[in-house]
């Protein structure tokens, strides 16, 4: 009866173990499948699904370690391009209303020396030269985080 016992209680430990595997790798393949899903909605331009995968990855694997490096590297790409993408557009934008705004000021400031100003045009002139601020100070941010990313590339590399 008792190495009955001892069988059943080392059949039970090894349930228990192969169990414990199984389920491991079922996790293992749950993070796996996330980052392959991230990473096919990066390569399509939907960075905003790729991050929403990569958090699912990270709340719901926090022990899939290998997956989520290789997510935090992706979550890297990710920004870079989408910040790449968004310093190219507001560069486009910016050169615009530079421009806009010199015209403007040049006649404004015309209208000003024969006191001829509005106050509408004088409105416009600054909020134009807001805007123009704005946009340079987005452009110089997402410069300095496009800088960061590639020198955080280039560490994680070495």
């Amino acid at each position: 009866m008792t190495e009955t016992r001892n069988r059943m209680k080392k059949t039970i430990w090894i349930f228990i173990a192969v169990m414990l595997v199984a389920c491991g790798e079922n996790k293992d393949k749950g993070a796996e499948m996330l980052l392959q899903q991230a990473e096919t909605a990066f390569q399509q331009g939907e960075y905003l699904r790729a991050l929403n995968s990569i958090d699912s990855l990270r709340h719901n694997f926090p022990n899939a370690i290998d997956a989520r490096k290789r997510a935090l590297t992706l979550q890297q790409d990710i920004e870079l391009k989408r910040s790449q993408e968004e310093l190219a557009a507001i560069d486009t934008v910016l050169l615009r209303v530079k421009r806009e705004y010199e015209a403007m000021k040049v006649t404004v400031e015309q209208h000003k020396a024969a006191l001829k100003a509005t106050p509408e045009e004088l409105t416009l002139l600054t909020k134009t030269r807001m805007l123009r601020d704005s946009l340079q100070t987005r452009y110089e941010a997402l410069g300095k985080k496009i800088q960061y990313i590639h020198q955080k590339q280039k560490e994680d590399k070495e």
